[in-house]
């Protein structure tokens, strides 16, 4: 079995702070044993509009952020999911929200950029989201190899579109990763049901790391940032405020799930495109 964590945290608007303290949360999962470390949607930066983000945009494999966690993982010899990094895509009014899987030589294994993108408006709060602005969505699916198992990459509004699960599935998937910013409004609603669901449906584990708590730019945060076995049970949870879950992967239950509960061999409905 393998330790994994996922980290909980409320960032805000200063980098050098966010970072500060993804370390110590980093090092709390290290200490408990814990091999993959997921960090949560927008763990560098959280500002007080949507477009700060953009003025700390990195080029893929150099920048502030991307050494930070270069350093954690070869310190700690651990892997990293590195949560969403603002990447430059090419479009100087938007940015890549970049997810990336770090090995423990800080080495780039996967890179997934977020394909849906989170543009609501929420009636009962007034709150509004349009995420589109300053976002460029990706477009492909990433499934990587790793001490643990193959690791579907996903982050916080996907978790609504269970075809990017499925997909994942059919690609090996045996864990995916949730990093997330979830509203404290959809959370409550949503949040744990969702995550249930994929897992179940998809017999993976699922390791969902949250943003949980009060941001200096007025947005609350459901947090609950919890670790999902295959078969739907919760391994571990964080309800608010800053820390870490961690909890066990078994690949050996996983298989044993999959061989006696075989939903996904079972599957008869397929789908074609007419001409």
């Amino acid at each position: 079995m393998d330790r994994v964590a996922a980290v909980q945290m409320a960032s805000g608007p200063n980098l050098d702070a966010n970072l500060l303290e993804a370390g110590r949360l980093i090092k709390t999962a290290v200490e408990d044993d814990a091999r993959l470390v997921v960090l949560p949607e927008n763990f560098a930066m959280m500002g007080l509009q949507d477009k700060d983000i953009l003025q700390y945009r990195e080029l893929q494999g150099d920048g502030p952020i991307q050494a930070f966690i270069r350093k954690q993982c070869r310190r700690h010899q651990i892997w990293i999911v590195g949560g969403t990094i603002p990447l430059h895509c090419g479009v100087d009014s938007k940015t890549a929200a970049a997810c990336m899987l770090f090995d423990d030589q800080g080495e780039i294994q996967a890179r997934y950029d977020k394909i849906h993108l989170f543009d609501v408006t929420l009636v009962a709060s007034g709150e509004s989201y349009n995420e589109s602005a300053t976002i460029r969505s990706g477009n492909e699916l990433v499934v990587a190899d790793s001490p643990f198992g193959r690791i579907g990459l996903t982050v916080c509004y996907d978790l609504r579109f269970p075809e990017l699960f499925r997909a994942l599935l059919d690609q090996g998937a045996e864990i995916i990763t949730l990093p997330a910013a979830f509203t404290a409004l959809t959370g409550k609603a949503h949040w744990e049901s969702l995550l249930r669901a994929r897992a179940i449906e998809n017999l993976v584990y699922l390791v969902a790391s949250a943003q949980g708590g009060y941001h200096l730019n007025g947005r609350e945060t459901h947090g609950h940032s919890m670790i999902i076995d295959p078969w739907g049970s919760i391994k571990g949870e964080r309800a608010h405020g800053a820390g870490v879950v961690v909890a066990d992967i078994d690949r050996q239950r996983l298989e044993e799930i999959r061989k006696n509960f075989p939903s996904i061999h079972n599957r008869r409905l397929t789908c074609q495109m007419s001409a």
